[in-house]
């Protein structure tokens, strides 16, 4: 793979990559020094959470190095979630999408809106889609805040929907807050994969992603993916070698062609979570589904070089 030439756009070579990551973070700007709006103490929180003391956060082109020294592509963002925090999200969507389009060729940008917002997180939704070509939202609902079957949140995904984008709710668990003062503020309970369901119900054409294994609502998602044939599950945020034996055994077999390959960089290298998937019993004609084609096909990126949308 190449990297990127001075004045070009580099293309995604699909054939050539070994696997597409569809869960990282971004947690620094490029166009300054401020951390996300957790702040250095949130990191540091987070990273003891995943035994990562000292975490190293990254910008954009620092990320896009990383994955392409790999032969890797990544989804990225960041999270908004101004309604608990009062701040922007640092860096900016707009950053993101601007510095992963100057590498094509490792990254796909989505953009995360805190739907707290309203209207004016739609419009900004529509000129993320417009102007700066990301390729999905990312919501947290515990850390912003909302269930996902509230209504509340609706406008954002007709307008994601219509442009045949993609939704990645975080599921389960999470790192976030946890160990710190009442949970830094963290309600657990808005991560119930059920939630999503009736977002599948009424948006039958929107592609979902469930992140992450969703303890302790495991069974819960593998019903819900089962269900819904637009939804899919990313394995990030976990080791492999902790997975639930029936997500193993889900993504064996009923969910062959809807699990994709997350790490949740960087609290988890895709070194660590690869060590551990080889040692898992995948069979070996699911494991490059789940470490690519799933992917490639839910994002429509065409196979030889120029992985740009079908």
């Amino acid at each position: 793979m190449t990297g990127n030439v001075a004045g070009s756009t580099p293309a995604m070579d699909v054939d050539a990559l070994v696997a597409i990551d569809v869960h990282t973070h971004v947690h620094r700007s490029a166009r300054g020094t401020r951390h996300t709006a957790e702040g250095e103490e949130g990191i540091e929180a987070l990273g003891e959470y995943f035994g990562q003391g000292g975490m190293r956060t990254f910008t954009v082109p620092e990320l896009a190095d990383e994955y392409r020294q790999r032969s890797m592509a990544a989804v990225v963002f960041g999270v908004d979630d101004w309604s608990r925090t009062g701040d922007d999200p640092v860096p900016a969507n707009e950053e993101v999408a601007e510095l992963a389009a100057e590498h094509a060729d490792v990254l796909i940008p989505f953009a995360s809106i805190d739907p707290a917002r309203g209207a004016a997180g739609v419009r900004q939704a529509r000129r993320l889609i417009d102007d700066h070509g990301v390729r999905g939202f990312k919501f947290h609902p515990q850390a912003q805040g909302f269930f996902p079957n509230d209504r509340m949140a609706y406008p954002l995904y007709e307008v994601i929907a219509e442009a045949g984008l993609v939704a990645l709710f975080h599921t389960g668990q999470t790192g976030v807050g946890a160990g710190t003062r009442g949970g830094g503020g963290i309600r657990l309970k808005y991560a119930n994969p059920m939630d999503v369901d009736d977002v599948a119900v009424d948006f039958p054409d929107l592609d979902i992603i469930l992140a992450h294994p969703s303890f302790p609502w495991q069974d819960e998602a593998l019903a819900v993916a089962t269900h819904k044939p637009r939804v899919h599950i990313d394995l990030s945020g976990w080791s492999p070698k902790y997975f639930p034996p029936q997500l193993v055994q889900y993504a064996n077999s009923l969910l062959q062609d809807k699990v994709l390959f997350g790490s949740d960089f960087p609290v988890i290298t895709p070194e660590r979570w690869m060590k551990d998937f080889d040692a898992l019993s995948i069979k070996e004609t699911v494991r490059p589904k789940i470490l690519k084609e799933n992917a490639a096909r839910l994002f429509g990126l065409r196979p030889g070089a120029g992985g740009t949308p079908a």
